[in-house]
């Protein structure tokens, strides 16, 4: 097929529609193979991982002989082999079954397996408890020899992490009562999680058309698109008066959870609890800071983009409810799959052959599920299988989100693919702080392809859309992050933390970051209550940090082509082999200086220019 000129609109007959993209199967057996994954490269079938789970089982038990006698050395080599053999297989088990689920919810078969899978996973990390603690017990000298044996190569970083950590580790005693503690540790989250998930309830909301409708987190992220501003409103105000109403009791599970992370960290050894969880990832605490510092600098640029927000959508006031409707009416490329497959190919060219090849291969070779069928899970992924191509399910319909999934997804992908193809087992994985910036680089690589030939409202549309990905993606998630610096500083000094000291702060910060044009509901206080990742602490920062870095990348790309790729592929090849700063390093991006997030805000303030101009 040729490559479709991505112009405002394409017109698609209904024959092509029928044909290729119906927004519903009623069946798996419907959909051409080609637009089906090949999970049957994971494990052949059923028959087939049914043999590989009793295998597994029953050498699960073989771990006993091992334990303490880790210190013989070819007694050392040979259960951590075993160990990494188990979890390939265990994975491959999980995988295939759980993705055999995923094509059909209702599928009773592959519930079961993935359930006996799960089992089977608890069983082995019982089995695997005793290695790490009884590891830490060799000395530095001799975790040093081992890291650089040559026999044991393959596992150097997990030397490096022991050794790294063995200046934090207390007394036996002192951390089988800390192990004993993790029974509870993770009890706020649950709270919260069952509050949220199962007991909360809203008010009903009327939709515009007289209908009441029943509230719920979907629900609302439907409604805030709602055209009606007293719709959104009413649904804005449903939610967060909920949250209003349990706000004493939120607040005090919320400090649980402060005082919980404090407690970790004070016995630790570490000044706080940023110090500490920034430790664990093997992340500098300034990286935190040089974000909230750049960002909170960068934030007029926020309030310029609210002002022309308001004006625009012609409100006399731009509440928080008024944040996720366009400012330009969509714009649908309306593309079949494969004119935003060549779409996407076409973006990504400016990585050169290689790369160009190796994403060819992703739509030909079984590890793309890209439509939609009754049962299958909604939404999208990628999940990679060490020995086995990456995998990635997509529902696709005919909109510009759609296709912006493509490239991130494919983004996770090739990124899985580089790793495992470069690293062994044992590295290939790599940590969740890198893991969405070559899924950003593909979208930013595609957005900036389209904006070479959009005019009119589609090319209004397209930097609306860039401009809401950083507000959602880069200044709101930083928001989030420096509330958390906040509530557990209070903690960390003795103050009061209640649901008026979380609220106030929160307030405060609203109003920082989104300036004089929002007008800042009482209520907005309140959303801090909403949000489940506060309680895995300092974890939203991870998003702008990889926005950050995605930026960076894909404009280095773009003004030096297959040249500078040579460094990114060292990125996407790395794993987990090096700390994830000095990965980052690898594409020429140093999180601890101010140019990434310097480069990051000028996107966001040329964008802004350039859109601000074309409403004149």
């Amino acid at each position: 097929m040729g490559h479709p000129h991505p112009i405002e609109k394409t017109t698609i007959t209904k024959k092509s529609i029928k044909e290729r993209t119906m927004l519903l199967y009623e069946n798996r057996d419907q959909i051409p193979a080609e637009y089906k994954w090949r999970l049957e490269d994971i494990v052949k079938d059923n028959q087939a991982w049914e043999e590989l789970f009793f295998k597994v089982d029953e050498r699960i038990g073989h771990f006993s002989k091992y334990a303490d006698k880790l210190a013989d050395e070819d007694m050392l080599f040979d259960c951590l082999e075993l160990e990494t053999r188990l979890t390939h297989d265990i994975t491959c088990l999980y995988q295939y079954a759980k993705m055999r689920l995923d094509q059909d919810t209702r599928d009773n078969t592959y519930q079961g397996m993935t359930n006996r899978v799960e089992m089977l996973i608890v069983k082995f990390s019982s089995a695997t408890s005793f290695m790490t603690p009884e590891i830490s017990e060799f000395s530095k000298a001799r975790l040093e020899e081992l890291k650089a044996s040559k026999r044991f190569k393959n596992y150097d970083v997990m030397f490096g992490e022991i050794i790294r950590n063995k200046d934090i580790i207390l007394s036996k005693k002192e951390e089988k009562i800390l192990g004993e503690v993790g029974i509870f540790a993770d009890t706020n989250h649950e709270v919260f999680s069952m509050f949220d998930n199962a007991d909360v309830k809203f008010k009903k909301v009327d939709d515009g058309k007289g209908n009441l409708v029943e509230m719920s987190h979907g629900v609302y992220g439907l409604m805030l698109q709602n055209p009606d501003q007293n719709v959104r409103k009413a649904a804005f105000e449903s939610m967060f008066n909920a949250y209003k109403d349990y706000i004493n009791t939120i607040a005090a599970n919320y400090a649980g959870n402060v005082k919980k992370d404090w407690f970790f960290a004070k016995v630790r050894g570490f000044k706080s609890a940023l110090d500490y969880s920034m430790y664990c990832e093997n992340v500098p605490p300034t990286c935190y800071k040089k974000l909230l510092e750049a960002v909170g600098e960068g934030t007029p640029n926020l309030h310029r983009y609210m002002a022309l927000r308001k004006r625009v959508l012609g409100l006399d006031k731009l509440n928080s409810y008024d944040m996720h409707i366009s400012i330009v009416k969509d714009q649908e490329l309306a593309l079949e799959y494969e004119q935003a497959v060549d779409l996407v190919k076409e973006a990504l060219k400016v990585m050169g052959k290689e790369y160009s090849d190796i994403l060819a291969t992703s739509f030909t070779d079984g590890w793309i599920d890209a439509f939609e069928n009754k049962g299958k899970r909604s939404g999208a992924y990628s999940w990679g299988v060490y020995g086995v191509h990456p995998f990635v399910l997509l529902n696709y319909q005919k909109t510009v989100h759609d296709v912006f999934t493509i490239a991130h997804e494919l983004g996770h992908a090739m990124h899985s693919y580089f790793s495992n193809s470069t690293q062994p087992q044992q590295k290939a994985g790599y940590e969740i702080f890198v893991a969405e910036i070559a899924s950003t680089v593909n979208e930013v690589l595609l957005l900036k392809h389209l904006l070479k030939t959009a005019t009119g409202e589609f090319r209004k549309y397209l930097l609306s859309y860039y401009l809401d990905m950083f507000r959602t993606t880069l200044f709101r998630q930083t928001m989030f992050s420096e509330f958390e610096v906040i509530a557990h500083t209070m903690v960390e000094n003795g103050e009061p933390i209640t649901a008026d000291s979380l609220s106030n702060a929160y307030y405060e910060l609203d109003k920082k970051y989104y300036g004089d044009a929002v007008e800042h509901s009482d209520l907005i206080r309140y959303e801090w209550a909403r949000i489940p990742h506060f309680y895995t602490s300092y974890y939203v920062y991870k998003y702008a940090t990889g926005i950050t870095t995605a930026v960076s990348i894909a404009n280095n790309i773009l003004s030096q082509g297959e040249k500078y790729f040579e460094k990114y592929k060292k990125f996407l090849s790395a794993g987990g082999s090096l700390p994830p700063l000095d990965i980052i390093l690898l594409a020429d991006v140093d999180l601890e200086t101010d140019a990434p997030y310097k480069t990051a805000m000028k996107e966001f303030a040329d964008t802004l220019d350039e859109l601000e101009k074309s409403f004149e």
